[in-house]
């Protein structure tokens, strides 16, 4: 089997059509080949579904118009698909795929396409040996709706194999645009995601990534923004792997900092999975009715689940500024399934009050120990 042929030519050489054309695929299927292999198909940039509200003429009844917006997307046979201005989308096209009377409990999906079509000028040749074709063809789009459930088939799609060339016509690569939803006869709203199959945007396939400035980001939007999260892997004298958070001025808010010697600064508190045998210790003042703490890093589900076993000692507190003759006696000091202290004492003075024993909330000093069991609740 032959490799991509490339066109050569030479001096005195005759051109035909063919010769043009083959100059003109070869470069259309390297671009091809590199969109496929190298990139994950999807949407790049823009062709999102919008809404304007609108007003039925003949029932008042309230409703949105659903166009898309102008975007870049690569299909998985590596084709590009441009949309350079908004795309207004037919409800009479919806619902001949649909049914007048489709659904108004789930969404619908919307596809985008490659398509090849011959424009409505095209040059000629004015040659009296000229066939009169279209020298021209317009790399544009068709926008689809589907039926419930088609969402699916989109991860169905197989790319084709390696070397090929781009798929002409009739083939179509489906790109999943977002979701229309219906009632009363008009498009209602739209979504991004339905029945667990989101829209699906454009990746690269790259085993190694590297930055010429020394300074690598990763962030969740195309822009900086504040409050949004980012991960800085950086090099030169101090090299650190830093999770953070965007601060109003574009730079990054450490809360997780990873020096090169392995050191670990957190801003917050950790929590994780503790190995088995692994104890954790509070203490403290606590007075009557107060719900105890756990020690940090326990929750009260890891309790209630058995993964962890709360252990709790008391000791009553004796009030410091009490009169000479006046007697302390705890009553009760205890704990229930809550962790809520249950804490009361007596007190008796024979000399001013021989005849009056007065109960009151009193205070104990705590010891919670927390320590993982042996099979961590079985997880």
């Amino acid at each position: 089997m032959t490799g991509p042929m490339r066109p050569a030519f030479h001096e005195g050489q005759v051109l035909a059509a063919a010769d043009l054309s083959a100059t003109v695929e070869y470069a259309r299927g390297q671009s091809a080949r590199h969109a496929r292999h190298l990139h994950e198909w999807g949407v790049a940039e823009g062709l999102a579904l919008a809404t304007e509200p609108r007003t039925d003429p003949l029932t008042n009844a309230r409703y949105v118009e659903v166009r898309v917006s102008p975007g870049y997307a690569v299909d998985g046979t590596g084709r590009e698909v441009v949309l350079t201005d908004p795309v207004v989308l037919r409800e009479s096209d919806f619902e001949e795929v649909n049914g007048a009377d489709p659904s108004e409990k789930e969404p619908y999906p919307v596809f985008l396409a490659a398509a090849d079509r011959e424009p409505a000028t095209s040059a000629r040749p004015d040659s009296c040996g000229g066939t009169g074709a279209s020298t021209r063809v317009e790399d544009s789009y068709e926008i689809s709706f589907g039926r419930l459930g088609d969402e699916r088939t989109v991860a169905e799609q197989q790319p084709p194999a390696i070397g090929a060339q781009l798929a002409a016509p009739p083939a179509v690569w489906r790109i999943l645009l977002g979701y229309v939803r219906w009632a009363g006869g008009h498009f209602s709203d739209v979504e991004t995601e339905a029945r667990g199959v989101p829209v699906r945007f454009s990746g690269v396939r790259a085993d190694i990534v590297s930055a010429q400035s020394g300074s690598l980001t990763l962030r969740t939007g195309q822009e900086a923004q504040e409050g949004k999260p980012a991960i800085v892997l950086s090099g030169g004298d101090r090299p650190s792997l830093v999770f953070g958070l965007y601060q109003g001025g574009g730079t990054v808010d450490p809360l997780l900092t990873m020096a090169a010697n392995g050191n670990l600064t957190i801003a917050g508190s950790f929590e994780g999975t503790m190995p088995a045998g692994s104890t954790l210790v509070t203490s403290g003042t606590a007075t009557d009715g107060m719900l105890l703490p756990l020690p940090a890093g326990i929750t009260a589900q890891q309790v209630a689940d058995g993964r962890v076993v709360v252990h709790v000692h008391l000791a009553a507190r004796t009030p410091p500024a009490l009169e000479e003759s006046v007697l302390y006696i705890p009553a009760e000091a205890t704990v229930d399934g809550d962790l809520r202290v249950r804490c009361r004492a007596r007190l008796y003075d024979p000399v001013n009050s021989p005849g009056e024993v007065v109960e009151r909330p009193g205070a104990v000093d705590f010891l919670v120990v927390a320590t993982v069991s042996a099979t961590n609740g079985g997880g």
